[in-house]
């Protein structure tokens, strides 16, 4: 098997056990310009999910900050306090998604 191919499917399957540094290094270190284009694809599809987690961490905290200081109302609405079980439910939906894809292109590299 060839080593560009290795190298582009761990860009891929680094998602599992090192999802950033694996493909910069591989970005950085190798030559060939298909490596690097699927190294390049493989940290922006691990950096998706780092981005819908920052996004989520913001939206859940304003989300209990605002509920907290809702004062007019003795209960919160249902929206509100159910808005960040739904961020949390979305961003297990899109991080097993990117998963599952980089998996899938990890194995279509080595074929």
């Amino acid at each position: 098997m060839e080593n560009n191919k290795i190298l582009s499917a761990l860009s891929y399957f680094s998602i599992l056990f090192a999802p950033f540094i694996l493909p910069i290094i591989v970005y950085f270190v190798s030559q060939d310009t298909e490596v690097k284009h699927h190294a390049k694809r493989s940290l922006i599809s691990h950096l998706i999910p780092f981005i819908f987690m920052i996004i989520l961490f913001i939206a859940v905290f304003s989300s209990v900050f605002t509920m907290s200081m809702n004062t007019t109302f003795d209960q919160p609405s249902f929206l509100m306090a159910s808005a960040p079980i739904f961020f949390i439910l979305l961003y297990l939906v899109i991080y097993i998604v990117i998963l599952v894809w980089n998996i899938i292109q990890g194995v279509k590299v080595l074929r």
